[in-house]
């Protein structure tokens, strides 16, 4: 009978191919190079990279990425030892860190199941409802706290509604002022017309006074209208090219966003399903082969953010699961705060240390 001792599993690669490396980088002021590691003993053979930090020495030098393996740290193998030990073994070097890796040469395009396509039209549902009405429904989602640019869009939607009713009243306006100068002019043309025939000399000449003076508003009102005109263009311009041009911009972005946003929960029913797993005492198949599966997951998350370069928002996640009757535990799940936008928290709900360590 085979004991625990007698046999290994495998790594399951799923196909995907690794190529080792080296990579020296240097510690920021903190001692850190800004990266948070998971896996290891005793249920994981890989210790791999979680995520990368923005604005940190890992990121500047781009060499690491998401779901990349450490195999060693200045030429010492960290085959067998647990993440918290590898952590020691990093911090205790100072200035310079050597890291060896293998690199995870992941396509994107295989890590975007049809369960993430499924989670980005949960996500594009949510968006417009209320957090009292998912949770009645039962949808878990992932939320961008403080989402700048969302709430820049519903500001631009209300000053679009703010310029469109300005144009609406000033065309009427304009329209009424351009009446109020003909009749201003039709005046003057009947002033004219009875100073001429008037045979007293003096009301005869005031009448030709009138006459002269609602012409002349009529000529000021006339070029008063040709000042505007331009205006209203630019401001017609504004409304029906400039603002149309930003919600498409911002429909990318979302695009872009509920696509992370699917990545994020993902990573988090992942973790979820391994915890509760471990705590049976029963790892799971991907873990215990390397969990190549996560770590795809985990670098289609990173790859997600680089659709677009446009994306710069800073905002922390927070992965808000419904509430469940007689489940302790069952209001929003806050992580750590983020960095970034792309900086995931890792949940402290079910367990009381972090699941990755951040170095």
């Amino acid at each position: 009978m085979f004991t625990d001792m007698d046999y290994e599993l495998e790594e399951d690669k799923l196909g995907i191919p690794t190529v080792p490396g080296t990579v020296t980088m240097k510690k920021d002021s903190q001692n850190l190079i800004g990266i948070s590691i998971g896996g290891g003993a005793q249920f994981c053979p890989c210790l791999y990279i979680v995520q990368v930090f923005d604005n940190t020495p890992a990121a500047l030098d781009g060499t690491l990425a998401a779901g990349d393996e450490i195999t060693g740290v200045n030429g010492k193998p960290v085959k067998g030892k647990t993440k918290v030990e590898v952590a020691k073994m990093i911090q205790a070097v100072q200035v310079e860190v050597v890291i060896q890796y293998n690199k995870l040469q992941a396509d994107p395009k295989q890590g975007k199941s049809l369960d993430i396509v499924l989670k980005k039209v949960k996500h594009r549902l949510v968006e417009n409802m209320s957090s009292g009405t998912a949770d009645a429904l039962g949808l878990s989602r992932a939320i961008l706290c403080n989402d700048g640019l969302v709430k820049r869009l519903e500001e631009l939607e209300k000053t679009a509604e703010l310029y469109k009713g300005l144009m609406e009243h000033t065309k009427r306006l304009l329209r009424a002022f351009y009446e109020l100068s003909q009749t201003h002019r039709a005046f003057g043309d009947v002033f004219s017309v009875i100073g001429v025939r008037e045979p007293q000399a003096a009301a005869s000449e005031a009448f030709v006074k009138f006459a002269e003076a609602h012409r002349n508003m009529e000529k000021f009102g006339i070029q008063l209208l040709k000042t505007i005109k331009p205006m209203l263009h630019d401001l017609n311009t504004y409304l029906h090219k400039a603002i149309p041009d930003t919600k498409l911009t911002i429909r990318k972005y979302l695009d872009v966003k509920f696509e992370y946003l699917s990545y994020c929960l993902k990573v988090k029913e992942m973790d979820d399903e391994e915890y509760s797993c471990i705590a049976l005492g029963d790892p799971l198949y991907r873990v215990s082969t390397g969990n190549y599966e996560y770590r795809l997951i985990l670098r289609c998350r990173q790859e997600a953010l680089g659709l677009d370069a446009f994306i710069s928002v800073s905002a922390p996640t927070l992965v808000h699961w419904p509430p469940k009757p007689g489940i302790v535990g069952s209001s929003p799940i806050w992580g750590e705060t983020c960095f970034s936008f792309f900086d995931v928290c890792r949940c402290l709900w079910c367990h009381s240390v972090c699941v990755s360590r951040v170095l």
